[in-house]
């Protein structure tokens, strides 16, 4: 068992969360009972992981992209909604949204290219003059259909690749989530492969323009090994019961 505010203060501490600039706001956003017992996590706070959540009984929830993101809001329709069912569970709910993408053992970014098998780890990518993602080199060299394999294994993911760049990869970033704005970063450093969740419209022609590699693994999927690992962190810190809520998205 823990105590609600020990465990957010760990978890702050942990991840830096006060030195990182971020539009969510990080840490407790919904207080609920003070005493844990069970600790659930996901990626996302949906009403949907709300509700899960709760028929697993709950004392807090700890998701990546939380509800409050530093913009007025209302509380109407499904944001009342997932109020009235935390506050009904009297279930804390957490977020770390940054500092959960750039911590080097727990974070996202890696534990991505720890799953790949990639190492000399060292930080890559500015995301509003925060760097949040890693680059890393493989021992041996890999095809770009090995790293959509482990991918599409270790995530469940559908891998979306364009195949414009070198065949052996030797180097490859690491950008979780919505970050193919960030893909000239990953040229302009002469990385053989770029790696995150999502794709935009122009990334097909500049790979092909630049002869380039790029993987977009689903931004839901690239983004659900960091709450993992804080699960795993939590139990071993506080004996809490975890349990990862997943709710399918293949975006």
């Amino acid at each position: 068992m823990a105590d609600r505010d020990e465990l957010v203060s760990f978890v702050n501490a942990l991840l830096d969360s006060g030195s990182v600039k971020d539009s969510s706001q990080n840490g407790l956003q919904a207080e609920g009972c003070r005493e844990v017992r069970r600790v659930a996590v996901g990626v996302s706070a949906s009403l949907e992981c709300i509700l899960r959540a709760a028929q697993w009984k709950a004392d807090m929830l700890i998701v990546h992209h939380g509800l409050l993101w530093g913009r007025p809001q209302t509380f109407t329709g499904p944001l009342k909604r997932k109020l009235e069912t935390l506050f009904a569970a009297d279930m804390s709910l957490c977020a770390w949204h940054l500092p959960l993408d750039k911590h080097p053992v727990l974070g996202n970014n890696a534990r991505l290219l720890a799953m790949l098998g990639a190492g000399r780890q060292r930080p890559f990518g500015s995301y509003d003059g925060e760097t949040i993602g890693f680059s890393g080199v493989f021992s041996r060299p890999v095809s770009i259909g090995d790293v959509a394999a482990a991918l599409a294994i270790k995530l469940d993911a559908e891998p979306l690749c364009f195949r414009f760049g070198a065949e052996k990869i030797r180097t490859v970033g690491v950008v979780s989530g919505g970050a193919a704005r960030m893909f000239d970063q990953a040229i302009d450093s002469g990385l053989d492969l770029y790696v995150t969740g999502e794709a935009a419209e122009p990334v097909q022609e500049l790979a092909r323009e630049t002869r380039s590699n790029f993987i977009a693994a689903g931004h839901y999927n690239t983004e659900k090994p960091g709450v993992q690992a804080l699960a795993a962190a939590l139990e071993k810190k506080f004996r809490v019961q975890t349990e990862f809520i997943d709710i399918p998205n293949p975006a």
